[in-house]
C-alpha cells in the first residue's frame, strides 16, 4: 500500500484502532517529528489526548541512517549489540553519539513542551505512534520508556513497518497495529507519495491545535 501523505496514513491507521475510542484512559504519544502528524489524526480520531514522547536515533557514523541504539525522554538508552559488534564500535564512540543526540533530545523536549509536565502513564492505555518502523530502535526506546510509568497497557500503532520489526517489537507490548508490512520494506519513505520531513514547526502547531480541539496534550496528573 502507497499512502498519499502523513495525515491520510494517519486517518487510515485509526480506523484499525477503534476499539480505544472515546475511551477514558487512553492517551496518544506521537513520536517526533513524522509520527505528530499522524499520532495527531488518530488522537482526533479516538477522541483522546495527544502528546509527545521524544526520541533519538543513535546513529552509526558516517551510516547515521544505520541505528546503533535509541534514547528517549527520562534518561532512556537502548543499544543494538547486534549493529555494534558488526561494525565494531567502540564504548567511547557511542558515548560520543549519545552526549550529542541528547543535546538534541533536550532541545526538542524544550521546544515542544516548554514547562509542561510529562503525563502521569500510570494504569493507562498509552498508544505510541510513529509514521514507519524500520529497525524499530525508536519505538524500542519509547517503549522502555513508556513502561518505566506502569501503564496498564502499551499499543504501538504506525501505518507502515518492516514484517520482522512487527515480529520483534510484538513480544514486547500488549498489542501492534500495522495498516501494511510490505516485503521487501526498504525504508518507511518508500511508502509515502508525499515524505517531506516534519519540521520543528509542525509538531508545535499540530500540539497546539490539539489543546484548542479540546484534546490536552499534557494531563499534569
Amino acid at each position: 500500500m502507497l499512502f498519499k501523505d502523513r495525515r491520510f496514513a494517519g486517518q487510515l491507521l485509526a480506523k484499525e484502532l477503534t476499539a480505544y475510542a472515546n475511551r477514558p484512559d487512553v492517551l496518544v504519544l506521537g513520536l517526533p517529528r513524522g509520527g505528530i502528524p499522524v499520532g495527531f489524526e488518530v488522537a482526533k480520531a479516538l477522541n483522546a489526548p495527544l502528546d509527545v514522547l521524544v526520541v533519538r536515533k543513535l546513529g552509526v557514523p558516517d551510516q547515521e541512517e544505520l541505528a546503533m541504539g535509541a534514547i528517549a525522554s527520562g534518561g532512556v538508552r537502548i543499544v543494538n549489540k547486534y549493529i555494534i559488534s558488526l561494525v565494531k564500535i567502540s564504548d567511547e564512540v557511542i558515548a560520543k553519539v549519545a552526549v550529542q543526540e541528547e543535546r538534541e533530545l533536550e532541545r526538542r523536549e524544550r521546544l515542544y513542551r516548554g514547562n509542561r509536565p510529562f503525563p502521569d502513564l500510570q494504569g493507562r492505555t498509552v498508544i505510541l505512534v510513529d509514521d514507519g518502523l524500520a529497525t524499530g530502535a525508536t519505538m524500542w526506546a519509547a517503549v522502555v520508556a513508556v513502561r518505566k510509568q506502569q501503564p496498564a497497557q502499551i499499543v504501538i500503532a504506525v501505518p507502515v513497518a518492516a514484517p520482522e520489526t512487527c515480529q520483534e517489537l510484538e513480544t514486547e507490548v500488549d498489542e501492534i497495529v500495522c495498516v501494511s508490512t510490505p516485503s521487501p520494506f526498504h525504508s518507511v519513505g518508500l511508502w509515502y507519495e508525499d515524505f517531506p520531513q516534519t519540521t520543528d514547526e509542525e509538531v508545535c502547531h499540530l500540539l497546539a491545535k490539539a489543546a484548542k480541539n479540546g484534546d490536552p496534550i499534557s494531563l499534569g496528573m
